[in-house]
């Protein structure tokens, strides 16, 4: 065999890898810069629970994502994300590069849809949305939200979740279950009381359950938002003088259904319920409803002022009164602008 001039070979060799270095830069170019041209379009995909890098390549390479699982797993393993992918329904960009495509598997950066809980409701209420949300039967989630044991569990004042569903708008992924959105939810509400709002229902002489109670009943009285620290200092002004807070929410939530038109024989038919505030003084035990952050806030600060009645008018908002004598000329005036068909 003849040999070689020295350093032949290795000329050779280093010429070899030369002409294929633009071959593989390409390859693996291209492979890092993901499959497919960037459109503005999206691909759906499931990352099972459980799923190892490989596996998820393996979902990435079926909804034509990436090129080589392989490769796409040694890039996640050399990142050291092999155990930190998270599993959920994700939209992927096409044409998403490794980078993202990591950055979003390793943060769980899944679809979510959004929950809303409007100001006011009452668990019943919020129980029908949280099934509807995750596809349970109202009076399943129903009967978990009103547990007892839920009280201690989410570490609330209580009696009963009533009036700690914070209303807001979440989002959740989907497969999420009751315990963690309620718990989300909670969580929420707990976040409002910080140093300043304990301060607040301290200098009040209120305790936490008391402030959310008489927020409840602002929240379910009040339309026009600027009358709510209005309307929470009248329920104050009443505390004050040891009169009956004559609240008409509390006697519908004693009913435990509502009514267009509260009447007489109404409030006579629940004078024993600790929720009638015609007939119970001093505050409910509890909330009737979950009030919002303006409600919490007015009832925490409410307007200093010498009103104690108030009435509602035809378009929502309020008249508010200092004597009896200017309440009851208030209920006739508008009664007669009701009955005249005015505004």
């Amino acid at each position: 065999m003849k040999r070689l001039p020295n350093g032949t070979g290795l000329r050779l060799l280093l010429a070899a890898l030369a002409a294929m270095a633009p071959v593989a830069y390409g390859f693996f170019s291209a492979e890092f810069r993901g499959r497919g041209m960037p459109d503005g379009s999206v691909v759906d995909i499931l990352v099972p629970d459980g799923a190892a890098s490989l596996e998820v390549a393996g979902v990435l390479r079926a909804a034509e994502l990436i090129f080589h699982p392989r490769i796409f797993d040694a890039y996640v393993r050399l990142k050291g994300q092999g155990r930190q992918l998270k599993a959920g329904r994700y939209e992927i960009p096409r044409g998403a590069p490794y980078p993202y495509l990591l950055e979003a598997l390793r943060a769980g950066a899944v679809v979510t849809t959004p929950l809303t809980i409007p100001e006011g409701l009452r668990v019943p209420q919020v129980a029908e949305r949280l099934a509807a949300y995750v596809g349970d039967s109202t009076a399943t989630v129903l009967a978990w939200l009103t547990d007892p044991k839920r009280v201690d569990e989410l570490e609330v004042p209580g009696p009963t979740l009533e009036g700690y569903l914070f209303p807001e708008t979440y989002r959740f992924a989907d497969g999420v279950g009751i315990p963690v959105i309620v718990r989300a939810i909670v969580g929420r509400y707990r976040a409002f009381w910080g140093v300043d709002e304990q301060a607040q229902a301290a200098a009040r002489g209120l305790d936490e359950r008391e402030i959310v109670t008489l927020a409840s009943i602002v929240e379910k009285e009040v339309r026009w938002d600027e009358e709510r620290p209005v309307v929470a200092g009248v329920y104050w002004n009443r505390l004050q003088r040891d009169m009956l807070l004559q609240a008409d929410p509390t006697v519908q939530y004693a009913l435990g259904e509502p009514r267009a038109r509260l009447l007489y024989r109404d409030i006579d038919s629940v004078a024993d319920h600790p929720y009638n505030t015609y007939t119970q003084p001093g505050l409910p035990p509890g909330p009737i409803a979950s009030p919002g952050a303006a409600s919490l806030r007015a009832a925490l600060q409410p307007a200093d002022h010498d009103y104690i009645f108030f009435v509602a008018r035809n378009d929502g908002s309020h008249e508010f009164t200092r004597t009896l004598r200017e309440h009851n000329n208030a209920i006739n005036r508008i009664r007669l602008a009701r009955g005249s068909g005015e505004q």
